[in-house]
């Protein structure tokens, strides 16, 4: 068998160069590859002034755009370490509010050099030692006059016990107790601690020495009048207790947001329907069924002062819900239902 073998030439094509494609075009320049410019950061430019004087005090360069008020106290505390941020007011015009913490300097309505006007608000002292001085006062206070220590109500009656059962029943001391709520400010100023120790302590003694006195007079109905007024105080107390259970759960932790409080599920919440400030209103129950059951002038009147102070509140936070929410409840009144 022959094999023939047939080979096909090939016509040469031509030659490659290194500028030259397959098909002996010339290739095509590589694309040029473009930087990206890397964005600018702008910074901004912070003139802190004194209020009062017009003062310059600090000027801080190259802030960024994103720090908060809380930031630019700390940078202000580092060049006069005598005003620390607790005692700071910060604000964009010398009567204006203060900016809250929380508040963005981009966002505020200030050019890339922000004058910020400063107010010493004073010494500050802790919301921890506000509350053990203002809460645990009345407690021991109350204290002294129920064991009848010496030198209070005379010899013959130091340590001794009162033979009426109201002042062994009687549920005062336990109402200064803080309540679990949203978290108040790190601290307050110094005269307030002060004020309100003056009126919870001087209260707490007058109410004490009357209800603990040897010459004490029970109430007129006696027992009956005592467990119903007992009764009145108790469940104001589990609603206080409920509707500020209710305002701590409404904002997450950490969270600032602010938000219209509505019933829950728990019955004692359904004052809410209501009023704006039911905890205010089951603070003054407690304190009238607290009137009642030891029938004395001085609990009467600490409790017509409490109510007037807390009507005072209960109007502001009103205002301030209907200001700050289009949609909010009208039928709700500050702290009486349907009255006030």
């Amino acid at each position: 068998m022959d094999v023939s073998l047939s080979m096909v030439a090939r016509a040469p094509g031509p030659l490659l160069g290194p500028g030259l494609g397959l098909n002996g075009l010339p290739r095509p320049p590589p694309p040029k590859v473009t930087k990206k410019p890397k964005k600018a950061v702008l910074f901004f430019e912070v003139e802190i002034l004194d209020a009062k004087t017009r003062e310059k005090l600090c000027f801080l360069d190259k802030v960024e755009p994103q720090a908060t008020i809380a930031e630019i106290k700390n940078l202000f505390t580092k060049s006069h370490p005598q005003w620390y941020p607790a005692r700071q007011s910060l604000r964009l015009d010398p009567k204006g509010k203060s900016l809250k913490d929380e508040d963005v300097l981009q966002k505020l309505p200030v050019g890339t050099t922000a004058t910020l006007y400063f107010r010493d608000l004073g010494a500050q002292i802790s919301w921890v030692t506000v509350f053990l001085t203002e809460y645990a006062g009345p407690l021991f206070i109350y204290l002294l006059f129920y064991f009848r220590v010496p030198f209070i109500y005379g010899h013959k009656y130091d340590f001794t016990s009162s033979r009426h059962t109201v002042v062994h029943s009687r549920q005062g001391p336990a109402h200064y107790q803080p309540l679990p709520h949203q978290a108040p400010p790190l601290a307050s100023p110094c005269p307030a601690p002060f004020q309100n120790c003056t009126y919870y302590w001087g209260f707490a003694a007058w109410m004490a020495y009357y209800i603990n006195h040897p010459l004490y007079t029970p109430p007129t109905y006696g027992a009956q009048q005592v467990k119903l007024a007992l009764a009145i105080f108790v469940i104001c107390q589990l609603g206080n207790f409920s509707i500020h259970m209710a305002l701590r759960d409404l904002r997450p932790a950490g969270s600032k947001t602010r938000k219209i409080p509505y019933p829950t599920k728990n019955p004692f919440t359904w004052l809410f329907l209501l009023v704006s400030c039911p905890n205010y209103t089951y603070e003054v129950g407690s304190w009238i069924g607290f009137a009642i059951m030891t029938q004395c002038l001085p609990v009467a009147l600490f409790s017509l002062v409490g109510f007037t102070q807390m009507t005072i509140w209960a109007k502001g936070k009103h205002r301030s819900y209907l200001k700050e929410f289009r949609d909010y409840p009208p039928l709700r009144m500050p702290i009486i239902p349907f009255l006030l």
